[in-house]
């Protein structure tokens, strides 16, 4: 396991930036993805911000033949929540550890720092934020499902029990079912999370209206 940063692209919609989002992307995509969703998310409505997208390391996916590509972790069956590549979940989690780690180190506090992902990065995310040891100030979980959920209640960690989430899932989405994003939804209500649900008639994807949504949810977080 290692926690080497992970190459990133980065933005800043301000000068001397006082939040960060760092904002995984899904199996087989870069840190290029979400770049392109910045100037949609209304960030003039709250302080200069640090975006990251990291490029995921290229490993090989069971799933899609054995194919190398940019994955956080290998994917063996359509059951997600069977045969989870525990090591590669791991060593995504330390590097995403990592990331906030140097973002706290460039003067930014975990207070203001978000986690977010879409998919394979959301459940990283998740996974991740959960059970990090300094409060963080969102967890955004994009079209995804939560990692070891027979874990959670034992691993999760008192920093970020209040964590405030934001979970968004496209009701037609046939790689991720819809019902495991309200299953992760529901599971972190029943834990006293302060959780923003919302579903959208889209497949798996991102709608113009999610991003207005998301913008209007980080604005309240990092105002």
């Amino acid at each position: 396991m290692t926690d080497d940063l992970l190459e990133a692209v980065e933005i800043e919609t301000g000068s001397d930036p006082l939040n960060a989002v760092i904002w995984l992307h899904g199996l087989g995509a870069d840190g290029h993805d979400f770049e392109p969703v910045v100037p949609m998310l209304g960030a003039h409505r709250f302080a200069a911000t640090r975006f990251v997208f990291p490029h995921a390391p290229v490993r090989p996916v069971t799933i899609n033949a054995g194919a190398r590509m940019r994955a956080w972790y290998d994917i063996k069956g359509m059951q997600l929540s069977r045969d989870q590549d525990e090591a590669g979940i791991l060593q995504s989690a330390a590097q995403v550890r990592a990331l906030v780690q140097r973002e706290r180190d460039r003067g930014i506090p975990s207070q203001r720092i978000v986690l977010a992902g879409f998919s394979q990065g959301g459940a990283i995310a998740a996974h991740t934020a959960l059970r990090m040891d300094q409060p963080l100030a969102g967890l955004l979980a994009l079209s995804t499902y939560l990692l070891f959920p027979d874990r959670l209640e034992e691993e999760r960690h008192s920093a970020n029990e209040r964590l405030p989430v934001f979970i968004g899932h496209g009701s037609m989405d046939p790689m991720v079912p819809m019902a495991l994003g309200q299953a992760l939804a529901e599971r972190l209500e029943a834990l006293s999370h302060p959780v923003t649900w919302k579903s959208y008639p889209i497949p798996h994807s991102v709608s113009q209206e999610e991003i207005i949504d998301i913008g209007h949810w980080l604005a309240e977080r990092l105002g």
